[in-house]
């Protein structure tokens, strides 16, 4: 089994030290999910939300998220990052919106957290701009689902049914 690359020899948290890697390109894509009663997805679609326009508000904060990932999560690097897109995407069959969110850089480190971030807060921004007609909505199945670039090379999900 791999080692953990976030833990020292001692067992303490350490930043991975990636001064010898070389730059490429890299680029990460994430997911989630939130899902809601059919009434609520339906306001959503409408526009008509008392905060306003959820899919709007959401795609920003999932950009801006990428771009303060290092300062959410205490041991990434902060990340040169050249592209963000955080694509929101109305769901009937959830009911819900499908958050899909791509980061990418070139540099000596990848961009999962990044994507990851960007999909997590774009999932938590449209809760907070629709939970005043649905506290009960999910939250889900946020993960990584393609990786390019760097050492290990590309990496992608087994689909999830």
């Amino acid at each position: 089994m791999a080692k953990l690359t976030h833990v020292g020899a001692s067992g303490e948290a350490r930043m991975v030290d990636v001064s010898e890697k070389a730059a490429t390109e890299r680029a990460a894509i994430a997911e989630g999910r939130v899902v809601m009663r059919p009434e609520t997805l339906a306001l959503i679609r409408s526009g008509d939300a008392k905060k306003g326009d959820v899919l709007g508000t959401a795609r920003i904060a999932g950009i801006m998220a990428a771009k303060r990932t290092h300062e959410l999560i205490p041991l990434c690097h902060p990340i040169a990052l050249t592209k963000v897109t955080v694509d929101l995407a109305l769901d009937e069959a959830l009911p819900g919106v499908v958050v899909r969110a791509e980061a990418k850089t070139v540099g000596p480190t990848g961009v999962e957290m990044e994507a990851l971030t960007a999909a997590a807060v774009a999932c938590l921004t449209v809760y907070d701009m629709a939970k005043a007609v649905d506290r009960g909505m999910r939250i889900e199945a946020v993960r990584l689902v393609d990786k390019r670039g760097g050492k290990s090379g590309h990496w992608r999900a087994e689909s999830q049914g």
